[in-house]
């Protein structure tokens, strides 16, 4: 009978929840619809992941960068403010004008009124005030790199990213002795994502973030499914920036992360 337990979710089947409806993941009487299990699953995994880093926070400034149509944003939103009852601040931003535009019309239907949706670029970006939270969903190749630094600059104390796409490494790799990888696409491009995240991780560390590396989905829906968890702690590892030297030297590429944190 043990095996036969239904998991806890922290959104559980039977709650009515306005966005879940609207994305067609649940029925207006609450019900998870059976070809959306697996987004369902998603959404509390990242709801888990988050719940399990803020523990006894109750108020929080937050950026999603990179928000795109804002599934994961709008029900986060949902979560904190009538759930958890964190009195919360999101901003939403995008390259794209039509997506910025249905998002905030979206968030005046709910009257979400501290979720906002802007247009602008990841890299110019200039928080008006303290970030607790930054959050990356997918933000394809180096805007990752660009909203990492945003918050190692600004000392932001929570950070979730899924990182994408990452081409910058994949176009670099011509050392000799990775010719073995390098002659499958397929391996280069997941050696090249590992060696990115790789990277990315250690400078976390290196900064004094609690870092870590977790399965974000099951790989059979998505390849893409690492999530970088970092928990600001001032605990610095110094001996990483050596480390990671060496790395890129091994591997004779260049990453964008790394020149804006360290060749400034």
């Amino acid at each position: 009978m043990d095996h036969n337990k239904q998991k806890k979710y922290l959104i559980q089947e039977g709650m009515i929840i306005p966005p879940l409806i609207d994305l067609q993941i649940m029925t207006v009487d609450g019900k998870i619809c059976k070809a959306k299990y697996d987004k369902y699953k998603q959404i509390n995994r990242f709801l888990e992941l988050i719940d399990d880093s803020i523990k006894d926070e109750t108020n929080l400034n937050i950026i999603d960068f990179g928000c795109g149509k804002s599934y994961l944003t709008f029900i986060l939103y949902y979560y904190l403010v009538y759930i958890r009852n964190i009195k919360c601040n999101i901003v939403g931003l995008d390259l794209k004008e039509d997506v910025i535009d249905n998002c905030n019309r979206i968030a005046n239907k709910y009257e979400y009124k501290n979720l906002k949706f802007y247009k602008g670029d990841v890299a110019q970006y200039c928080a008006q005030n303290k970030v607790d939270m930054i959050i990356t969903l997918h933000a394809c190749d180096t805007a990752t790199d660009y909203a990492l630094y945003h918050a190692i600059k600004s000392k932001c104390k929570y950070i979730f990213s899924v990182p994408c796409c990452q081409h910058e490494i994949n176009s670099q790799l011509s050392s000799n002795y990775l010719h073995m990888i390098n002659k499958f696409g397929i391996l280069k491009e997941r050696f090249s994502s590992m060696l990115t995240d790789a990277i990315r991780a250690n400078i976390l560390q290196y900064y004094g973030y609690k870092t870590q590396l977790l399965e974000f989905v099951d790989f059979e829906n998505s390849p893409k499914n690492i999530l970088i968890r970092a928990v600001l702690s001032n605990n610095f590892n110094k001996t990483a920036k050596e480390e990671i030297d060496s790395l890129i030297l091994q591997t004779g590429v260049e990453q964008t992360l790394y020149k804006l944190c360290f060749n400034e």
